[in-house]
């Protein structure tokens, strides 16, 4: 079975071009950070002593694939690693293993590839506009530097975007911080898009909105697919944002896919043990009597990257571990439902 099909996509092994019908396929994707030594450590060292430097593995040998027009949803708890994996899928950080396929060519190869085939859309809008620059030139400033639009065609075209995400073309003459959080991640969205990227990836943009507003920005999200059939991945640990917006849904834990598969599947059959208890965790407007009887959060928290459990990493939070899942780390393997699940008992 070849990589993209072990962890969490229906890919097709290593390929030196386009794969019909799929924007980006990811391979064996792994990330580690090394961690700086002291200056204490270092002179250790020189002076021969043992020094314990552990990486962590924030990302392990997770393949995907992503098709034209198709969102997909990557969920997780936080530290879990799907944040590190959207970076690398972006090609704004290069992984450790493995290699990210952008129509059968690597984001990182050439500066212009990595920074005009996948846009990223950041939680904080203010952190990720530049306070000193005025939004028209914000918006204007990748494509006519990338030769995407003549710097003469750039108001008119930064005017058409701001239209798009539902803003005053007027408001081009402003600055962040005349703008709430909504218009600025409307203004971020109209950044990305105006350098006419094959996919998008979200990493968490309605997270640090007002409730009413992430309302707004995923219509928002929703009419732009439609209108010009955008791929995306969208990262989120909001279970109820993803349903809404994803095709397919990939659930994340300690740097792995654990579960993969249509959105309307996760939801309603899921089969690990760990998407199963992120579903129970999930609020709910109207509460049974037999939904407080049988509510269970997850138990424990996520354990450290640095030291990862053996066998099955999320064996020590899962009610139904068994000696097999202290022992043996699971495969993700398909099902007869098209599901992708590593558990030993899903």
């Amino acid at each position: 079975m070849s990589a993209p099909d072990r962890q969490g996509g229906e890919g097709s092994g290593a390929v030196d071009r386009p794969i019909p019908d799929r924007i980006l396929v990811a391979e064996g994707v792994t990330k580690r950070f090394d961690p700086r030594l002291s200056l204490g450590d270092r002179i250790a060292g020189a002076l021969g002593a043992a020094v314990e430097r552990r990486a962590v593995q924030a990302v392990s040998d997770v393949s995907l694939a992503v098709r034209q027009g198709e969102t997909l949803g990557l969920v997780g708890e936080s530290g879990c690693g799907k944040s590190t994996l959207g970076k690398m899928l972006a090609g704004i950080m290069a992984p450790s293993a493995g290699r990210v396929l952008v129509d059968g060519v690597a984001p990182m190869q050439g500066r212009h590839k990595a920074t005009t085939r996948i846009q990223t859309v950041f939680q904080d809008p203010f952190a990720s506009l530049n306070p000193r620059m005025r939004i028209g030139a914000t918006i204007a400033e990748g494509p006519v530097a990338h030769g995407l639009v003549a710097r003469a065609q750039a108001p008119a075209m930064v005017a058409d975007w701001l239209a798009r995400v539902g803003l005053d073309p007027a408001f081009a003459s402003r600055f962040p911080h005349q703008f709430s959080g909504g218009q600025r991640q409307r203004v971020a969205i109209a950044r990305a898009l105006a350098m006419q990227p094959v996919m998008l990836v979200c990493d968490e943009p309605v997270a640090s909105l007002d409730v009413s507003i992430q309302a707004q920005i995923l219509n928002l999200f929703l009419d732009l697919r439609r209108d010009l059939g955008l791929t995306c991945v969208f990262i989120s640990h909001d279970l109820s944002v993803v349903r809404h917006v994803s095709d397919r849904v990939a659930i994340m834990y300690l740097g792995r896919i654990v579960e993969s598969g249509a959105a309307a599947r996760i939801y309603t059959a899921p089969r690990h043990p760990y998407t199963q208890g992120l579903l129970d965790s999930v609020p709910k407007l109207r509460l049974e009597a037999d939904d407080l009887a049988t509510f269970k959060p997850i138990a424990g928290e996520l354990p450290s990257p640095l030291s990862p459990p053996p066998g099955c990493a999320f064996h020590p939070r899962c009610p139904k571990a068994t000696e097999i899942c202290r022992a043996e780390r699971p495969l993700l393997t398909p099902r007869e439902d098209g599901a992708l699940v590593a558990c030993h008992h899903a």
